[in-house]
């Protein structure tokens, strides 16, 4: 089958145009949202566009990596083409059961920019992403039941394993979603797996091959970026987590390289359910931006006004490294690292300064064979280490800079086992 492109302009676009070469382009991605596309198809919006009040949801696949679905950019100059969502593109999210706490909201409304549901082989590079609102006074931006507001959200449900999506070059800004409902699709960019209307036909709903990368994401709210929950979380109950559960139920594939996240509300970026996902060379700027009594103010039965900044969730053997945190704001975590419920997780060669939690957390009992060597703290606040509750923690060979009056073990966050060796410790001058 012949492969179509198909162009958007807001400049110079017509809906009653062909939408197929440059000098005929569409003017609005609603006509995109009307096309079945198909494996090898490319929708290219012009530079310099701007699609106020508009979105694009796709529900078409590639086919392989040869024939995936493309969609970018084209024409002159340096302005990304930018997607202004102003809380359109609307949806319904439902998980089909309650999640691994009664508190957390797993169904409700949610607007997203770009929208893949059931949707694989794909590349989405080059665009800029906003999904806004106006608020004039505290009262609102806070209110408890705010619409969930995604820059760019991806939902597993009916088509078993999804394979291939790749998000690049993405500029995600002012996306003004539920700072409370972790789990939804909430934020710069965040994926989910839903349970399948037919799971003896279709399969688990899971991901293999999932990249992020290249991509700024920056005063969003509630996470930066997550790949992804999954309605599945009742088989990676416990410590111990079996490399077939996650074969089985769980994501594969997983890279996030290269990506900047700043002012997050809650946390920047974060794998899930995840095999050996690989998190390198990101940046996490002043995350947790808004886990505090001011913002975080009417969380009714929901629970989590917590937040770190890069840091995995029921992974096995997730490799963080060259990773730089900074600012991370104080929280009951606020730390850059996070070794969180999971088993194997390794930190190596990160570098983290001046966040308010201090730097790495071994969290709780069913966070197993974690290690951080080869790491630079400077200037982390709050109390270095936190290996709460932890029965293994094993931190080792790294450079501790330490201003007078910190403390190595956070207070009230030490009463775990750790083995601490090799590590340099230097104290900062107070001058």
């Amino acid at each position: 089958m012949k492969s179509t492109i198909y162009y958007v302009s807001s400049l110079t676009g017509n809906d009653k145009n062909s939408g197929l070469t440059p000098d005929s382009p569409f003017a609005s991605l609603d006509k995109i949202n009307e096309i079945s596309l198909c494996p090898g198809d490319k929708v290219l919006l012009e530079k310099g566009s701007v699609f106020s009040g508009q979105y694009l949801h796709i529900k078409n696949c590639g086919d392989y990596e040869k024939e995936l679905i493309e969609i970018g950019a084209y024409g002159e100059g340096k302005a990304m083409p930018r997607i202004e969502a102003d809380g359109k593109g609307m949806w319904y999210q439902d998980y089909g059961l309650s999640l691994d706490s009664p508190g957390h909201i797993y169904k409700g409304d949610v607007s997203s920019a770009i929208l893949l549901y059931d949707t694989e082989n794909i590349l989405i590079h080059d665009i800029e992403i906003t999904n806004a609102e106006e608020y004039t006074d505290a009262e609102s931006y806070s209110a408890p039941y705010k619409t969930d507001r995604t820059g760019v959200a991806a939902v597993s449900k009916n088509r078993g394993t999804l394979h291939n999506i790749t998000l690049k070059n993405l500029y995600i800004h002012d996306v003004n979603g539920n700072v409370y409902n972790k789990h939804m699709n909430n934020g710069g960019i965040y994926m989910t797996s839903f349970k399948p209307d037919d799971q003896d036909s279709t399969g688990v709903s899971r991901y293999d091959g999932v990249t992020v990368e290249d991509c700024v994401v920056i005063n969003v709210s509630r996470w930066g970026i997550a790949v992804g929950y999954s309605y599945c979380h009742a088989k990676f109950k416990g410590a111990e987590l079996n490399e077939d559960t996650f074969k089985k139920y769980g994501n594969e594939n997983i890279l996030m390289r290269n990506n900047y996240v700043k002012f997050a509300g809650g946390d920047a970026i974060t794998p899930m359910y995840a095999l050996r996902p690989l998190v390198e060379h990101n940046t996490a700027d002043s995350c947790a931006s808004e886990m505090n009594d001011r913002i975080y103010r009417y969380p009714k039965k929901r629970m989590g006004k917590v937040a770190a900044a890069i840091w995995p969730w029921k992974c096995k053997d997730a490799m963080f490294r060259y990773n730089e945190v900074h600012d991370t704001r104080l929280n009951q975590d606020g730390m850059a690292y996070d070794a969180d419920s999971g088993d194997g997780t390794v930190y190596q060669y990160n570098y983290s300064r001046q966040n308010e939690g201090g730097c790495i957390m071994f969290c709780m009992q069913e966070a197993i064979h974690n290690t951080f060597t080869y790491n630079i703290s400077y200037d982390d606040l709050g109390g270095i280490i936190s290996p709460v509750k932890n029965p293994d923690s094993f931190v080792a060979e790294n450079h501790f800079y330490i201003r007078k009056g910190v403390p190595l073990l956070r207070r009230k966050m030490k009463n775990g086992k750790i083995t601490l060796k090799d590590n340099v410790i230097t104290e900062l001058s107070s001058k």
